[in-house]
């Protein structure tokens, strides 16, 4: 067995153990709860493999022919990778370049280009024996454990990419049901997290607070759990802290070379339809504080607290992105097959408008970032999924890196990635 499978298998025998035995979510099933327990003992559950999702078809064929209508610069193309229902997160495995896709629903995906040929051979359900909630974020250390981060549970699985051809695999119980955020504190809205393992080999997810703008009565709940933040752990669970604050909800972050964390953030909706910005943001240290609620976005005063003195040490955002655009997933790009001018720079995916007079959005946005650290102008690198008459053809969620360098866009309307390529 290969030296990183016998680490990540040791790890979790090492932090399983109470921790399956005692997940009992309220919505799962016992069986589900079993089969949890059963791949935490290294037991096969006996679940039947789902049914691939069909690769051609008149799905496939919509979807291309919505991507003649998409505009990229000059010497790139993009094509459609995988047919991948409620694509959202993605994370690209560091062995074999397998992408495991996340969902706002209860199903995860993998998918796999066996020939090497850049399209997708095969899409199938992920651990189809678990019952997830809300598995949106995915994120893979460098020794290939998985982390799937649900509404309120966080589970772990070692050698993702060896095990995901069977229907079983050892999973983890990192953060139990219902202690990520107090139950209480669950709901509807912004509900999609996020992770990154960070340089330090932890743990970094963030909390999208429920609210437009909340209540002044939560505040002291938030800042103590990370709600409206980013927080870190250790990759078992252990030493929680809240590492950034003032967040509304961040559905988009990564690491740069520097060590340093940006992340997109939402902003306050219901002000006008061209305020408040959305945020790209950048923590350079634990602790800082980025602005939310007094801030509805930028420098711009939310009505429910314009009378509240600002925390002295409110951290400005680096870019202003598009009001109401949505940008949800990003990452700083490190491949070495694009131009120069894309190289340390950050790509956001623009999920567009829900309640903005005139649409905005759909597409792939590019931030410069130069030498000295600091962000140029947002612009468009891949658009054409929203008409001129208003109608989305397609929304944007998150984007990847494979290890040639070329960018995956995920699309939870169309229910595909994409695939944007350079040719010299």
């Amino acid at each position: 067995m290969k030296p990183f499978l016998m680490a990540a298998l040791a790890a979790s025998v090492s932090f399983a153990g109470a921790a399956l035995a005692q997940d009992t979510t309220a919505g799962d099933t016992k069986a589900k709860v079993d089969n949890l327990e059963k791949l935490g003992s290294f037991k096969q559950t006996g679940v039947a493999e789902p049914a691939p999702i069909p690769q051609t078809g008149r799905r496939a064929d919509a979807i291309n022919r919505t991507l003649q209508k998409i505009k990229v610069p000059d010497g790139f193309k993009i094509e459609l990778y995988a047919v991948v229902p409620d694509a959202r997160a993605m994370a690209v495995g560091p062995n074999a370049g397998v992408v495991f896709v996340g969902t706002r629903k209860s199903k995860m995906y993998t998918v796999t280009d066996r020939d090497k040929d850049r399209v997708a051979d095969e899409v199938k359900v992920y651990a189809p024996g678990i019952d997830f909630k809300i598995p949106n974020g995915v994120c893979f250390s460098r020794d290939g454990v998985l982390t799937v981060v649900e509404q309120n549970r966080v589970l772990a699985f070692p050698a993702a990419e060896f095990f995901y051809e069977g229907t079983d695999g050892p999973a983890v119980v990192v953060v139990k049901q219902g202690e990520l955020i107090p139950p209480a504190e669950e709901s509807y809205n912004h509900t999609a997290r996020i992770c990154r393992i960070g340089p330090d080999g932890k743990l970094y997810v963030s909390l999208g607070q429920p609210y437009n703008v909340p209540p002044k009565d939560k505040a002291d709940l938030y800042a103590k759990t990370g709600i409206g933040g980013i927080i870190r752990m250790d990759a078992d669970g252990k030493n929680r802290e809240v590492y950034a604050t003032g967040i509304r909800n961040s559905v988009g972050m990564d690491f740069a070379p520097d060590k340093t964390l940006w992340f997109t953030d939402n902003q306050v909706d219901g002000m006008g339809d061209d305020q408040p910005p959305g945020e790209l943001n950048q923590i350079t240290k634990p602790g800082q504080n980025f602005g939310f609620p007094w801030y509805g976005g930028g420098g711009v005063r939310t009505v429910e607290y314009k009378d509240d003195k600002i925390p002295a040490d409110v951290v400005a955002p680096k870019a202003e992105l598009p009001p109401h655009a949505a940008d949800l997933g990003m990452i700083v790009y490190k491949g070495k097959s694009f131009p120069e001018k894309y190289r340390g720079g950050i790509f956001t995916a623009e999920h567009g408008s829900w309640n903005r007079t005139t649409p905005i959005g759909a597409r792939v946005m590019f931030v410069p970032v130069n030498k000295d650290g600091t962000a140029g102008k947002p612009e468009p690198f891949a658009e054409g999924w929203l008409t001129e008459g208003g109608e989305y053809l397609g929304r944007p969620v998150d984007v990847a890196t494979l290890p040639d360098g070329s960018l995956l866009v995920s699309d939870d309307t169309a229910g595909a990635i994409y695939r944007i390529s350079y040719e010299k």
